[in-house]
């Protein structure tokens, strides 16, 4: 039968064991997030929350009138009609694709925002009654 080896003592641990036990992992873990508003309360204005899924939105209108005009042009001109027939449509659909994108995302903001609003009521509760 094989003996089952000893656990090392306190100074016999390796080095990479005390750098797990003494690393501050939640801390860093934190502040490494990249929604780091969660942990700060700071006001944010309404640009910086919806600023990308207005450029997506803009964006995406763009991309679509300029498929219009692109397909309206395979339809009134009579060279490279292939061309126009075959980008207008791509360009609608990728402009259409992100308009939706876009405005699916606003109420998904929302919804996060309501929801970090009850976490940071509910927080504060707790810190309320359990501070005591």
């Amino acid at each position: 039968m094989e003996i089952p080896p000893k656990s090392p003592d306190e100074s016999e641990k390796s080095p990479q064991s005390k750098e797990l036990i003494t690393s501050n992992t939640g801390s860093t873990l934190c502040m490494s997030s990249r929604s780091e508003s969660v942990w700060t309360s700071t006001p944010r204005s309404k640009w910086d929350i919806y600023h990308k899924p207005i450029i997506v939105v803009s964006v995406g209108v763009a991309i679509f009138l300029f498929g219009t005009v692109i397909t309206s042009l395979s339809c009134f001109l009579t060279e490279n009609t292939n061309a126009y027939k075959m980008s207008g449509p791509a360009f609608l659909s990728l402009g259409l694709m992100l308009l939706v994108c876009g405005l699916v995302w606003i109420p998904i903001i929302r919804k996060k925002q309501k929801q970090r609003q009850k976490s940071q009521f509910l927080q504060s509760l707790k810190s309320f009654f359990f501070n005591r």
